[in-house]
């Protein structure tokens, strides 16, 4: 028996045409490859809208105010999501959101690069009706901005709450008005045995009307550090008379040769992670990734031409007449013996014969004979059958069979 269902199958009758199934693999591939790419960069990729104060944050203490406002004046911002970015001429802003944040990467190589460190201020929490924005719970500890130098140099501080009014400017240009409540820098302290010695001497920028300082330029080089971030941050920044204050900052402190502004992001937690899987996409691993694609690519497409759709399989044993008269064909050929079959189709052809052209019923064989080849015709009967007979081969054995049909043809006609 065979295990192969009853009725020849169809090729239109698979579930899949394979149309279908090169779009199932295309779909598959493209969205596998979606979540690889996805799975590497998905840390860099963060909007940064989660209400913090740093360049991304759309808060009331983020600096995207600022970013957008450098952009739309041409000065070309740049968000820097790696500390290998720093090695540039362009000032660099750097937000530390708490005294604990590593700020060695901004200081390391920047002692002639202009760098300004904004202190943190605000303690806030998000706002769940809004996301991305955040509500003041209050001033952050006092000792969160002070240690964000430490202990390279520790700041002496404080807050009050002021009545406004203008903040004395070095430069006529920049003119701030002064936050409430306001966070000053009044000193540094001396006691400090742990303190860079280049980093003793502090020039007031910005003063408030006690001569305190909001703005600081620290030694001799241009490191810069604001006291208090309302003058840069979003709410500084929906006041038009401080945001153009802010723009004439940005510009007084960089260099000569600047291009830009940048706002650094790696240090509140936005940078770009370390990760094996993203290697395969940055050089120079990428031409290798790329070379197993196309590799796998060729493989496929050799695949589908090379072998084609599958084909069903056939019955061990078939149904119907015609099956066994092809198996019982097969055999024959199998055993060599198709050539000695002559004689019997001559036999097949007289019986057909007798039937067909009436030939009396008492007559015999060699009378039968006879009278076939007494009908009207160029070749006899038993001429072709005992040619059909003596036939050694298959070659011959067609021949002869092919010459009966013919002979039987003919005289139908």
């Amino acid at each position: 028996m065979s295990d192969i269902a009853i009725g020849k199958a169809s090729a239109d009758n698979g579930i899949f045409r394979g149309v279908t199934i090169i779009l199932m693999l295309v779909i598959g591939l493209m969205g596998f490859a979606g979540m690889i790419l996805l799975g590497a960069y998905a840390p860099d990729l963060r909007s940064g809208r989660n209400g913090g104060a740093h360049a991304l944050s759309n808060a009331v203490t983020g600096y995207s105010g600022l970013v957008q406002l450098a952009e739309a004046t041409g000065r070309h911002p740049r968000i820097l999501r790696s500390t290998h970015d720093f090695d540039t001429e362009d000032l660099l802003i750097v937000t530390p959101e708490s005294g604990a944040t590593d700020i060695s990467a901004a200081l390391n190589g920047r002692e002639t690069k202009p760098t300004l460190f904004v202190l943190p201020k605000w303690q806030t929490m998000p706002d769940e009706t809004h996301p991305g924005w955040a509500r003041f719970t209050g001033l952050i500890p006092l000792h969160e901005p002070i240690g964000v130098l430490s202990p390279g140099v520790r700041f002496t501080m404080q807050r009050y709450r002021t009545g406004g009014g203008w903040l004395t400017s070095h430069d006529p240009d920049v003119r701030f008005w002064a936050p409430r409540p306001i966070q000053v820098i009044t000193g540094i302290e001396q006691d400090n045995k742990n303190q860079d010695d280049a980093w003793r001497r502090l020039t007031p920028i910005l003063t408030d009307e006690r001569g305190n300082m909001v703005l600081v330029r620290v030694g001799d080089g241009p490191l810069y550090v604001l006291a208090d971030p309302d003058l840069l941050n979003n709410r500084g920044m929906k006041d038009e008379g401080q945001a153009a204050a802010a723009l004439g900052l940005l510009d007084w402190m960089n260099s000569t040769g600047a291009q830009s502004v940048a706002f650094d992001v790696s240090m509140n937690g936005f940078g770009h992670s370390k990760s094996p899987l993203k290697l395969l996409f940055d050089p120079p691993f990428l031409a290798m990734t790329l070379a197993i694609v196309a590799a796998l690519a060729l493989a496929g497409v050799h695949a589908f031409g090379r072998f084609g759709p599958p084909r069903a399989r056939q019955r061990a044993l078939a149904f119907g007449k015609a099956a066994l008269i092809d198996n019982s064909a097969l055999l024959i050929r199998k055993a060599g013996r198709e050539a000695r079959l002559g004689g019997r189709y001559a036999a097949a052809i007289r019986d057909r014969a007798a039937r067909i052209f009436a030939v009396p019923a008492r007559l015999r064989d060699g009378e039968i004979d006879d009278y076939l080849d007494s009908l009207k015709g160029q070749r006899r009967f038993t001429d072709l059958a005992q040619a059909a007979e003596a036939a050694t081969d298959r070659h011959g054995l067609l021949e002869a069979a092919q010459a009966l049909h013919d002979w039987q043809e003919e005289k139908n006609r």
